[in-house]
């Protein structure tokens, strides 16, 4: 399997206006550190912007869990399929 088709960006939003682009201080680390909308100035920490656009990341995570699944089960039944190749008794659907 391959875990890089697993890699997604996903794009916070502005609660206020629905903008994409912040300026923040990138030598702050902390979650509390202050984000500021470009488009609006509406300034709020990292972790509230994180918290407004968890439904959307909670569906990314979704769709990943999703896609993850359906590549395991496919995997082992191909795994399976290729260990019982030849037996008369055992057969896949």
């Amino acid at each position: 399997m391959n875990s890089d088709k697993y890699d997604r960006n996903v794009s916070l939003q502005c609660p206020t206006c629905g903008a994409t682009q912040f300026e923040y201080d990138e030598a702050v680390e902390s979650d509390h550190a202050k984000v500021r909308c470009v488009s609006c100035d509406r300034e709020m920490t990292k972790e509230e912007l994180i918290h407004e656009n968890s439904e959307n990341l909670d569906e990314h995570m979704r769709e990943i869990g999703e896609q993850a699944l359906d590549d395991v089960a496919n995997e082992t039944k191909k795994s399976l399929k290729k260990a019982f190749s030849g037996n008369k008794n055992i057969k896949f659907k």
